[in-house]
Order: structure tokens, then C-alpha cells, then sequence
């Protein structure tokens, strides 16, 4: 037999509650008793909780709860788990008791050097977002299982400037987890075309009788970046953006979520980026401003013009405070 089918073969043999030493296991599958050892230690590796009590009637045995498992991971696999878990708590993830229970049954389904392990890689892993609304966690359980069942929604709105909330009915196509904020995309009813909205923004979500089908290979991170980044489809509209600065803020401008994406050449102290006009002339100066003297803008004239005027206006506030 292969060596798969050995290991197998003592992950059976172990899973019938009776402690077995090395030699009896050897006997029953007919193999080197050095080969079984090899094969215990592969099995542990791989996630498998196998206790070894030495002296007269010691031998191998499985924890018994280990029973009840439908299946194991191997040490990687777990630390991974419980690791992208402390991620899924701090983003707000709405599930975060079922999230809780099966951490707790990955933790359960070890011996004491695995779970030793496990809460080694654990104990210096943290994770900061900003807090999120309590009453956020049971309206993104609701529109998650509207993705998934394609249920209209009624919403109460509250857009950014707005003074009082709006009603419309959704039909939710996906949630979007985005800089510390959830949003749903959704076709609106009462524009008649596909929006993002932000969760904490919705004052009320009621489930409505009607359904809908989700847009086929429609994805909601895909129509949700697309609001976010400039136009830069139609290049003869696009300014050309070229900057020089010291090496560590040419490679945090190389790095921006949004700007990486507009990129068109860089050095170890230039870049340079291909932006429509209203970008240039808005979002642009005010991202900029905080790099100060460790940037220079060569060009267009226009951002220059622009983070003039931004600066001018704020130092005139502060002089007249």
C-alpha cells in the first residue's frame, strides 16, 4: 500500500477507541515498527490529535472528541483560520458568534501541544479597525441573506448631506468591505440603476415579498471600485502628472490604492500618472498636501495652481482664528 493508504489504514485502526501501542499497530498492518512511528509523527503533523502514554499499558489513542470531527486540518491550516477569524471580528464580520464557536471547535479538536501552538501563534497577532456600530451586525446578517436569496428590500436612507432619510426598495447584488466601512451594492428601484450604499447609513431595512435574480458574473467589488477611480477611459482627456521627491514618498504614492491604479511610469524619485482634469484639480492637492517639502510638482501647471490655492485658503483660516 501506498503511504497515504497506511496512514489511513492507522487513522482507522485508531478511530475504534482502543489504545494501541507501535508494535501492535506494526503487527495489524503487517509493516516495521519504525515505519509506524514515521507515520504517527506525519499524522500529527498533519493536525491529527493522537495522544502517546508511555509506560505498562500505554500506546496510542485519538482524543476522544476527535470522533465526532468530519474532518482535520494540519497546524498551517489552523493557524491560518484562527488568524484571518481575528481579521473577520475586528472588520465587523456579522457572524461573529458562529465565527466564535468554530474557533472554539477548531481549538476543541486538539491535544494540549497543538492548542499550545496555536495559542502561540495567536497571543502576539492583533488587528485595530475603527469600532463599528452595534446595531451594524444584525442589518449586514439581513442583507447578506438577501444576496443570497435574492430578496427585495425596503430601506430608510440617509445620504451623506441629507437632513432627513428617504425611502427606496434595493435588491441587494453584494456586500463590499472598504477602509473600514461595509457597503451594499444594489440596484435602486427609485434611480433605477446600480448604486453602492453605505450599511450605517440605513435607518431601517425591511424584507419585502418580492424577488429578483442577481446580474450573472456580476461582481459587486468590480462595479464598486469602478465609482472610485477616475475615468480614465478616454485617454485624449487625460493630463499628464509627473512627480519628483525623496525615494520613501515616491514609493508610498507608488503604493495608494487608487492612484497604483492610474500609474504609468516610475523611478527611484519620479512618478508619473495620466489622471483626468476634475481629479487633477480636486482630490489630487489635498492628497498631496501632506507629503510637504519631501515632493515637488513638475507638472501640469494646473495641480500646481491647485495645491497653491489649497494651501493659501488654509493658511488664511488659521491667520484669522
Amino acid at each position: 500500500m501506498s503511504k497515504a493508504d497506511n496512514m489511513l489504514s492507522i487513522l482507522w485502526l485508531l478511530k475504534k477507541g482502543k489504545r494501541l501501542t507501535a508494535k501492535q499497530l506494526a503487527e495489524e498492518l503487517e509493516m516495521n515498527i519504525r515505519t509506524v512511528y514515521r507515520y504517527i509523527d506525519a499524522l500529527c503533523a498533519s493536525g491529527v490529535p493522537i495522544i502517546a502514554d508511555s509506560g505498562h499499558n500505554g500506546g496510542y489513542s485519538l482524543l476522544e472528541r476527535f470522533n465526532e470531527a468530519p474532518l482535520f486540518f494540519d497546524m498551517s491550516e489552523q493557524k491560518a483560520l484562527i488568524q484571518a477569524a481575528v481579521f473577520a471580528r475586528e472588520a465587523g464580520y456579522p457572524y461573529g458568534e458562529a465565527l466564535q464557536r468554530a474557533v472554539d471547535k477548531l481549538k476543541l479538536y486538539t491535544n494540549d501541544e497543538q492548542l499550545n501552538e496555536l495559542n502561540r501563534h495567536l497571543v502576539g497577532f492583533d488587528v485595530i479597525h475603527a469600532p463599528q456600530p452595534s446595531s451594524q451586525e444584525w442589518l449586514l446578517q439581513e442583507l447578506e441573506m438577501s444576496v443570497a436569496n435574492g430578496c427585495t428590500m425596503a430601506v430608510e436612507y440617509l445620504k451623506g448631506n441629507a437632513d432627513s432619510t428617504n425611502q427606496r426598495e434595493v435588491d441587494p447584488y453584494g456586500l463590499v468591505y472598504w477602509r473600514g466601512k461595509w457597503y451594499i451594492v444594489a440596484y435602486c428601484h427609485l434611480r433605477e440603476e446600480i448604486r453602492s450604499f453605505r450599511v450605517d447609513r440605513i435607518h431601517s431595512l425591511i424584507q419585502t415579498e418580492n424577488r429578483f435574480d442577481r446580474p450573472h458574473g456580476f461582481s459587486a467589488r468590480e462595479f464598486f471600485m469602478s465609482t472610485l477611480l477616475p475615468d480614465i477611459d478616454n485617454q485624449e482627456n487625460l493630463m499628464l502628472v509627473r512627480i519628483e521627491g525623496k525615494e520613501q514618498s515616491i514609493n508610498d504614492l507608488s503604493q495608494h490604492w487608487l492612484l497604483s491604479y492610474v500609474m504609468v511610469e516610475r523611478t527611484a524619485t519620479e512618478i508619473q500618472y495620466r489622471l483626468d482634469e476634475k481629479s487633477v484639480a480636486t482630490f489630487l492637492p489635498h492628497l498631496l498636501l501632506p507629503y510637504g517639502r519631501s515632493i515637488r510638482i513638475m507638472e501640469p501647471s494646473l495641480l500646481q495652481e491647485r495645491l497653491v490655492a489649497v494651501t493659501t485658503a488654509l493658511l488664511d483660516y488659521y491667520q484669522k482664528m
